[in-house]
């Protein structure tokens, strides 16, 4: 036990000489906590970031505008936990104006147009405030990341989009090491006819193109949040199956197998507390490349309309809404999304290569 924890020490000390691998590994535990609280940081918290104000679409980064709400009648009997993770059911009323001013006891604001056109004039009781106390819900709203072509303010479409980006990693790689880690130890510790058989159906899997079976699956299942998670996890355990198969081959002839064996153990014990935790290497660097390989897929399928559905926030989904805007003069509304993927991304696919170098046992 001793001698697997010094190994365990100089596998961490050796990681953490790695500037890249701790970068990365940093920057995923900081998007993971954005993802968790991004109602809590985004400027936008209602739910999904979908308040939409079609006059003020597509504007740049730093836009300002006055924004008039409009109080309503109908409460919301949502619980803090609630508002905090799943964003504020919002029923009030938002409206962006150019200007206003009272007249006796009512608000005449003009609307905000753009373009520099005049924006209609409108009306309001003041007795629809509270109190009559307008000035609290008049103020300057500015949108850091500018607006998409809803008019939602893209910063905080970005943080709540992480959420999808992130956690299908975590899904798509938990369901694949169950399945992986399954039919492998079947393939690998019994052979023969078991392993043919769970090596065919590896093989047809593999042989199917990864994009193809997801949409067959997300097809299958339907649309939706969970059905993509499913349909991504069930697709990437083919090469934890065959990394768990090889390790395992390898393994079940060694001095420590024979004796659990001659000890009466059972065969699920024998794999379960003597192989799999050491072949535990290996499957840490495949889970975090998966994790990468996870994301990319999300945003394709999402890209292509069959991802996370609208008002949803999606990365990919955000890309194909904007794409056009790169020969519009606004490339930044796909840019931004894009660049989020790629550092995530990137983060892992590091994390992955410094996680196999600190477990490198030749070394």
């Amino acid at each position: 036990m001793n001698n697997h924890k010094s190994l365990t020490g100089l596998a961490l000390q050796k990681f953490k000489t790695n500037f890249w691998g701790v970068f990365s590994l940093s920057l995923t535990a900081c998007i993971g906590l954005i993802s968790v609280f991004a109602y809590v940081l985004a400027p936008d918290a209602s739910k999904n970031a979908n308040q939409m104000h079609l006059s003020i679409h597509s504007k740049p980064p730093r836009f300002e505008v006055q924004m008039l709400t409009m109080p309503s009648s109908i409460e919301s009997n949502q619980n803090l936990l609630s508002r905090l993770f799943f964003g504020k059911i919002n029923t009030d009323t938002e409206i962006p104006i150019q200007s206003y001013k009272v007249i006796g006891d009512k608000l005449h604001y003009v609307e905000y147009a753009s373009d520099g056109l005049q924006g209609l004039e409108k009306q309001v009781n003041l007795s629809q405030f509270p109190n009559s106390d307008y000035k609290f819900f008049i103020n300057n709203r500015s949108f850091i990341f500018g607006t998409d072509k809803y008019g939602r303010d893209y910063l905080s479409r970005i943080l709540i989009g992480s959420r999808i980006s992130f956690f299908i990693g975590f899904v798509a790689v938990f369901i694949s090491l169950i399945v992986g880690l399954l039919m492998g130890s079947l393939a690998g510790y019994y052979g023969g006819k078991v392993d043919a058989v769970i090596m065919w159906i590896i093989n047809v899997t593999w042989s199917i193109p990864t994009l193809l079976l997801v949409i067959a699956i997300t097809l299958a299942l339907g649309k939706g949040f969970w059905q993509v998670f499913i349909a991504v996890g069930l697709t990437m355990w083919v090469e934890v199956a065959r990394v768990v198969r090889g390790q395992i081959i390898s393994a079940r002839e060694m001095q420590y197998v024979t004796a659990a064996r001659a000890l009466g153990y059972r065969d699920y014990r024998i794999i379960t507390k003597h192989i799999l935790p050491n072949i535990f290497g290996p499957l840490i660097v495949i889970s975090a490349a998966n994790f990468a390989a996870a994301i990319l897929i999300e945003s394709g399928l999402s890209f292509l309309g069959i991802g996370a559905q609208p008002p949803m926030a999606s990365w990919g989904a955000m890309i194909k809404d904007h794409y056009n805007y790169i020969i519009l003069g606004k490339p930044y509304l796909a840019l931004i999304p894009g660049i989020c993927i790629m550092l995530l991304v990137m983060a892992f696919m590091l994390v992955g290569n410094a996680l196999r170098d600190a477990l490198d046992v030749k070394t």
